[in-house]
């Protein structure tokens, strides 16, 4: 059986940095000759980054992007690569674009893509011999959760090629064009193809990487033949990519994987089929012949399958350094009240950044316990981070009878633990103004999904880190980071005590929000599935529990338009996933009787000052 000596090139991109990216694909390519491949395999949209959103209306944007791929294609020799970037067709033919694009000025090459009709596609590229032998179009375009490609892209309608390259028959895909039965995929394998590439920008969540796996054998199965999946890895504001490109053989094996969480090219000889077409024909464009023969290399050792919580501690790990790296900060701060969720999120951006460019401030007030000051001095020992103490009862008194002489009387409990919280957002904010170090909010998923939280306060800062994982998942990540430790990062004190913000006297969070046990999987069927209330209540909850719960994530819309981006990990983040309008007076009212809450159908507004727990009494 003859082998094609393949490599996948699984790099961090940055979105944007078209150069850069370039620099990327052309340093894995002379690595990948030096390995003696045959082809090398890209992400998706590798030079421009995934995803450019509106950066794919302009002109100069674009043409970049071509001038990039002239110079790619220019490099190659006896290694074929396989290049995601932005086509634009109606100019003139691709290769005469990207060699001019290459030559020409700046201006020149703005002009040349302004001047013509835009019609733009999700591209694949395969480079040869120094130049563009063959063009694919993304075919089926992803249009729902983090996905708007038919913002800008028409869908590919050409008819398919395949290629020979070193003496094999190559297919081109593009990510979603995988995802189903009797699809392109499919269509090249069952014409002839040996191997089909498939480049992806497909973003983490937990489980994710079984899911492709599965639909990789499914596919390889009913094409016949073996699939070679490349995947972006790194952070891209709210997205994490995970890499974990892999090989699938015909028969369901993983013939070469990457890891996941980190940059990789990975080296393998794929086995080709034998046998002729089983249906269909396609045209075939001869690139390269095969090499003299050679013996097979043996396949990559597989990186070790990664737990749950290891898989979403990586994933945070790399979505927080990818977002200060990319952005331009060297050094973070938090503030660290001795609570589990600073905690964690101390632990994830002391191993993104290195502990020596984390800095912490304990912010005590009267209401802070002995307990949660010795537990944030433990804890920042034990990361070795800096931890400065600024008491903020002196601000906490003048500016609390400045708020009482605004308002004309005593302002009400609320109003004071909000202060709180507001005060301590303003040193992070100052500090961050005199230092540039960015700040990191400590919010979890279930205080963002029911507003237990303080605009402008616990709330402000520039990444939150860890917003779309659930507090009982906060629990298991701390459990699961200490493990990584000869002794616990994370003081066992802090993952024994009740939660609780210390706003007031004695306070607790369960005495705001039902225990997060109860919560967390209700806010997953109400979020993550859609699910009406009395679905819910069905399912074995209190109807009063969870109408309540319901009423929380609804009228907390306006407060999560307003936090910071953070990382996704959830296949239904807050954000892109979820688009839900703030002004809405829609409630579910699907568990009330008949003769139920006549109020809620009247058209009066709910009123965001009487929600339970931590919100801020803004309206």
């Amino acid at each position: 059986m003859e082998h094609l000596r393949l490599a996948l090139g699984q790099l961090d991109t940055v979105v944007g940095d078209v150069d850069g990216n370039a620099r990327r694909v052309l340093t894995a390519l002379a690595r990948a000759e030096e390995e003696g491949a045959d082809v090398v395999a890209f992400p998706e949209l590798t030079l421009t980054g995934y995803p450019p959103e509106d950066l794919l209306l302009k002109p100069a944007f674009l043409a970049d992007n071509l001038a990039a791929l002239g110079r790619v294609a220019a490099a190659t020799s006896s290694c074929a690569a396989v290049v995601g970037f932005v086509d634009v067709v109606g100019t003139e033919s691709l290769e005469q674009a990207a060699a001019g694009a290459a030559g020409a000025g700046a201006q020149s090459r703005e002009a040349a893509v302004r001047g013509a009709p835009r019609l733009l596609r999700n591209a694949a590229a395969l480079c040869a011999g120094g130049r563009v032998v063959g063009v694919y179009h993304k075919r089926l375009l992803p249009n729902y959760g983090v996905f708007d490609e038919e913002r800008w892209f028409a869908p590919g309608t050409e008819p398919m090629d395949l290629y020979v390259v070193g003496g094999a028959r190559l297919g081109m895909s593009v990510c979603e064009d995988l995802w189903f039965g009797g699809g392109p995929v499919t269509c090249q394998g069952r014409a002839g193809a040996q191997l089909v590439v498939n480049v992806n920008a497909s973003p983490y969540s937990v489980g994710r990487i079984h899911d492709r796996l599965a639909v990789l054998r499914s596919r390889a199965a009913e094409a016949g033949c073996a699939i070679a999946y490349v995947n972006q890895v790194g952070g891209q504001d709210e997205l994490v990519f995970d890499g974990g490109s892999m090989v699938v053989a015909a028969d369901g094996q993983v013939v070469a994987a990457a890891p996941q969480f980190a940059e990789a090219m990975v080296v393998v000889d794929v086995a080709l089929p034998d046998g002729e077409p089983s249906g269909g024909s396609l045209h075939t464009v001869a690139v390269s012949e095969a090499r003299p023969s050679r013996p097979p290399r043996p396949a990559p050792p597989p990186p070790a399958p990664l737990s749950e919580e290891a898989e979403v501690y990586g994933a945070l790990v790399l979505g927080t350094r990818d977002y200060l790296q990319k952005n331009g900060f060297t050094d973070a701060v938090i503030g660290l009240s001795g609570g589990i969720d600073s905690s964690l999120v101390a632990a994830v951006a002391a191993d993104a950044i290195g502990a020596e460019h984390l800095h912490g401030l304990s912010m005590p007030s009267r209401h802070s316990s002995e307990g949660s000051r010795r537990d944030a001095s433990a804890l920042a020992e034990a990361l070795g981070i800096d931890l400065r103490v600024v008491p903020i009862e002196p601000a906490h008194g003048a500016l609390g009878q400045m708020v009482d002489l605004a308002v004309g009387h005593p302002a009400p409990g609320l109003t004071d633990e909000n202060l709180q919280s507001r005060i301590r957002g303003v040193v992070l904010m100052a500090v961050s103004n005199a230092m540039g170090w960015i700040v990191l909010t400590t919010g979890n998923k279930s205080e963002l999904a029911t507003g237990y939280s303080t605009l402008y306060g616990d709330s402000a800062g520039g990444f939150a880190v860890i917003k779309d994982v659930p507090k009982t998942l906060v629990y298991r990540l701390c459990r699961y980071r200490n493990s990584l430790s000869a002794t616990s990062v994370i003081p066992e004190s802090v993952l024994e005590k009740a939660p609780s913000a210390e706003l007031r006297p004695d306070q607790r969070d369960d005495q705001s929000l039902p225990p997060y046990d109860v919560l967390d999987p209700v806010l997953e069927q109400l979020v993550a599935e859609d699910r009406s209330v009395a679905d819910v209540v069905s399912s074995g909850y209190p109807a009063e529990l969870v109408e309540r719960v319901a009423r929380l994530v609804d009228t907390a819309e306006y407060k999560r338009r307003q936090s910071p981006p953070g990382v996704r990990i959830s296949a239904k983040a807050f954000g892109k996933d979820r688009r839900m309008p703030i002004t809405n007076r829609y409630r579910d009212r699907s568990s009330l009787q008949p003769s139920g809450d006549a109020a809620d159908g009247s058209g009066t507004p709910p009123s965001r000052r009487a929600m339970g727990g931590r919100p801020s009494g803004d309206a």
